[in-house]
């Protein structure tokens, strides 16, 4: 690497691609999920958000792919989007000599790399297309913006688009190092232990977060996907639920970052999240450092999640009609 880029360009996660053998498990999963199906064939499933990034699932000894960074299900490769052609010249200049750098330009407009890893990264011209799509207003004390209007209870969930990844890693600093090359910014961290990064000076708190835990090795550790509001994270995990997939945690609210969420056991490796309501931040933000420990994680999460039938945590049953009805 020879250089870095100053000024990011790069606007979000444009897709993701997972390996599983547990290929019907993930068909059913991502539309479970609230994917759009978009195609498939023996080699590979494609599933699309409302705004266009997409999930790809191939099998585990697809020689298209680079070498997996663990065993089992995982991630194999990010393509990150950029704003125009121009924001690709400066992003090659900083890959020069990194690992399994290619210049696609020419030939499908993109940039190919292997980061510190071995998790393919690509770069290009975003796909992702603009949505009509607006979280409903909330009312806080002295700005009341939601009038006249209930708070909508969805049956499901539509992820907007793919909010960011999370990786376990041994190579803290050097992943942190390389990403920084390109571009990225970090927000907040765990000194020595985790990274939050976003992909912008003007963006959501985190695109990447990487995470060191003693004795583990790098993986995939979850995805979020950004969805409308909070209601949000509620329809689709309670959806999740009544189709008999497994919560990990939630729903919850983070600290760090301010969002809701609601996380998964996915079949393509690592959870999966539902979020909404993430901070934003600009310039102006202030790197903060935390002390790793679950009130920081979490200031409340609902261990096990909500049956999405009885609207209770697992194995507690409803008496009544109504939940608070004593007998």
């Amino acid at each position: 690497m020879t250089t870095s880029v100053t000024s990011s360009a790069i606007e979000g996660i444009d897709g993701i691609t997972y390996s599983t053998e547990r290929w019907d498990d993930a068909r059913r999963f991502f539309a479970d999920w609230g994917l759009k199906a978009v195609c498939e064939d023996s080699a590979c499933q494609v599933w699309e958000t409302l705004n266009g990034s997409q999930v790809q699932v191939r099998r585990p000894d697809d020689a298209s792919l680079p070498p997996p960074m663990e065993a089992g299900p995982t991630m194999r490769a990010v393509a990150w989007g950029v704003t125009d052609v121009a924001a690709l010249a400066p992003i090659a200049r900083a890959l020069q000599g990194v690992a399994g750098f290619e210049d696609r330009r020419a030939a499908d407009g993109t940039l190919v790399a292997l980061d510190p890893h071995g998790l393919r990264i690509t770069f290009g011209v975003s796909r992702k297309r603009a949505v009509d799509v607006t979280g409903v207003p909330t009312n806080p004390w002295g700005d009341v913006r939601r009038i006249d209007t209930p708070s909508p209870v969805y049956d499901h969930a539509e992820p907007v688009e793919i909010g960011h990844v999370v990786f376990f890693t041994d190579k803290l600093d050097q992943m942190e190092a390389f990403y920084a090359s390109l571009g990225f910014i970090t927000s907040d961290r765990y000194p020595g232990r985790g990274v939050f990064m976003r992909c912008a000076p003007h963006a959501g708190h985190h695109d990447i977060f990487l995470l060191a835990l003693p004795g583990k090795g790098p993986g995939v550790n979850h995805v979020a996907f950004t969805v409308r509001d909070i209601h949000e994270v509620f329809g689709g995990g309670l959806h999740m639920s009544r189709r008999g997939w497994k919560t990990q945690l939630g729903p919850g609210r983070h600290p760090i970052s301010s969002a809701f969420f609601w996380y998964f056991e996915n079949p393509c490796g690592g959870l999966i999240e539902y979020n909404a309501d993430e901070d934003h931040l600009t310039p102006a933000w202030k790197e903060r450092s935390f002390e790793p420990g679950p009130t920081v994680f979490a200031e409340w999460a609902i261990d096990g999640g909500i049956d999405g039938n009885t609207r209770r945590q697992p194995n507690v049953q409803a008496s009544g009609k109504f939940l608070t009805e004593k007998k």
